[in-house]
């Protein structure tokens, strides 16, 4: 008798705490799956986002200079795509009342990168290019494709990094009497980058890229804060370093530019 009544309640019992554990389970699984895996959301989707950038010097007298910078960024999300647009003018030039003016920077640069997001958030696959102009590099042109894994490791209100790194090619047209340094072929290009954000409305970015090939690498720095002045217009310094490893006789590894300039936001 004690036997028939006393079994039956030991199998309910059972069968309520495994029901019981297996809901602690099942919770706890879902609690850390949802806190490692975020929706990869942005604040707007589409979103376009466009600035226009110049810095003009002119001088003029005993010693006449002139000097412009311009550049413009663009930025566009989509639900599947990420992509960033870039394009850069830099053109000096200086003399005297009695010598003719000499060119002493002239230099046009365009890039776009494209990332496609993946299932996982954060995880992306992306297509890079870009082109340089430079009439005092010993190169008449040169141009890089690459491809391969980016990802953007975190994004806050305050602040975000994302990185890429994949192969790629670069295709360099030398200049006529530099001949012996063509630093073309396969290559690895990765780059990285970091932004935050003050409440005031002031920026910090610092960008970073490398382009290693057999014979050259070719790397680029560029630090940059801004502040706004009134609503879309901003001030701009910006300190970039450009490096290389194998280049011209007659031309600097390591070259420096400290600019300020104003920012406008188009949209």
């Amino acid at each position: 008798m004690f036997k028939k009544i006393f079994r039956p309640s030991i199998v309910v019992g059972i069968v309520c705490c495994c029901v019981c554990v297996h809901a602690s389970a099942r919770d706890l699984i879902q609690t850390l799956y949802h806190a490692d895996f975020t929706p990869d959301t942005d604040d707007e989707i589409p979103r376009f986002t466009l600035d226009g950038e110049l810095g003009v010097l002119v001088n003029t007298g005993n010693t006449s200079a002139a000097s412009v910078k311009a550049a413009v960024n663009a930025d566009h999300e989509t639900e599947n795509w990420s992509s960033i647009y870039f394009a850069e003018l830099l053109y000096k030039e200086s003399g005297t009342p009695t010598t003719e003016r000499d060119i002493s920077a002239q230099r046009f640069f365009t890039s776009a990168q494209f990332d496609y997001k993946l299932m996982t958030p954060g995880r992306r696959l992306f297509m890079y290019g870009d082109y340089e102009d430079d009439q005092f590099t010993g190169y008449d042109h040169r141009a890089s494709l690459a491809a391969g894994w980016s990802q953007r490791l975190w994004r806050s209100e305050d602040s975000e990094f994302r990185y890429s790194i994949g192969p790629g090619y670069s295709f360099i047209e030398a200049e006529e009497d530099n001949e012996s340094v063509v630093n073309d072929g396969i290559i690895v290009r990765a780059s990285a980058e970091y932004k935050y954000h003050w409440s005031s409305g002031a920026k910090l970015r610092q960008f970073v890229s490398t382009e290693a090939g057999e014979e050259n690498m070719k790397s680029r720095s560029e630090t940059s804060l801004s502040a706004n002045v009134f609503g879309s217009l901003a001030m701009k310094l910006s300190f970039i370093l450009n490096h290389e490893t194998d280049t011209a006789e007659d031309v600097a590894a390591l070259s420096t530019e400290t600019s300020v300039a104003l920012v406008y936001q188009f949209f």
